[in-house]
C-alpha cells in the first residue's frame, strides 16, 4: 500500500511555477505567435535549472543540462520557434530526458569497478628467481585459493595433513583430496611447459 501525502501549498505553488513555464508574461496568446528563443531563455532558464536540480541534485550538472536543451532547441528550430507547437513543453521534456540520461550515466559510472592492479614483483625478486621458479609460481596462480593454501602449507610450511586440516578448519579427507587435485593440475601444467 502506498501512502500519498499532499504537498504544502507553498511547495505546490513553487512546483507549478517550475513546471508551467515561470512567469505568465512568457505565455502568449495564439495570435502573438511563439516567443523568440532569447526571450524564452530569459524567462524559463531559472525554472528549468530548478527542475533539473530536483532531478540530478547537482547545480553545475543541472545548468549544463538546461544549456544543452536550449542549444538543441536552437539548432533544430532556429531563433523564432515558429515550427514548435509548444516550446515550454519541449523544454520541460528535454530537461527531464537529459536529467534521466545524466542519472543513468552516473549510475553506470558508480557501478564500474576498475580491475585490480596486478602484483608487480620487486626487481630483486625477479633477479633471484630462476626460470623454473617462475614457472612454478605461474602454475600455482592457476589453482583455486583452497588448493593453493593446501599445497603451500604442505610443501612450503611442511605441515602434516592433520595440521593443515586444523589450520583450514576442514576435515583431513578434504585436505587429502584437495592436495591430490592440486598436484594433478600442477603436474599437467608443469609437464606441458617442459
Amino acid at each position: 500500500m502506498t501512502l500519498v501525502l499532499p504537498l504544502p501549498a507553498p511547495l505546490r505553488r513553487w512546483w507549478r511555477s517550475v513546471t508551467s513555464g515561470g512567469s505568465p508574461a512568457v505565455r502568449r496568446t495564439a495570435g502573438d505567435g511563439p516567443p523568440a528563443i532569447n526571450e524564452l531563455y530569459q524567462t524559463r532558464r531559472l525554472s528549468l535549472v530548478r527542475l533539473a536540480v530536483l532531478m540530478v541534485d547537482d547545480l553545475p550538472t543541472a545548468e549544463d543540462i538546461v544549456q544543452d536543451v536550449f542549444a538543441a532547441l536552437y539548432r533544430r528550430h532556429g531563433a523564432d520557434l515558429r515550427t514548435v507547437d509548444d516550446p515550454h513543453a519541449y523544454l520541460t521534456t528535454g530537461v527531464m530526458n537529459a536529467a534521466r540520461s545524466a542519472l543513468r550515466r552516473r549510475r553506470s559510472a558508480r557501478a564500474y569497478v576498475p580491475p585490480r592492479p596486478g602484483r608487480a614483483p620487486a626487481a630483486e625478486d625477479e633477479a633471484l628467481l630462476s626460470e623454473g621458479d617462475r614457472e612454478v609460481l605461474d602454475a600455482l596462480a592457476t589453482l583455486t585459493a583452497r588448493q593453493r593454501q593446501v599445497v603451500v602449507l604442505r610443501y612450503w610450511s611442511e605441515l602434516s595433513e592433520q595440521e593443515i586440516a586444523d589450520v583450514l578448519r576442514v576435515s583431513r579427507g578434504t585436505v587429502k583430496s584437495t592436495a591430490s587435485r592440486a598436484l594433478t593440475i600442477l603436474r599437467g601444467l608443469l609437464g606441458e611447459r617442459r
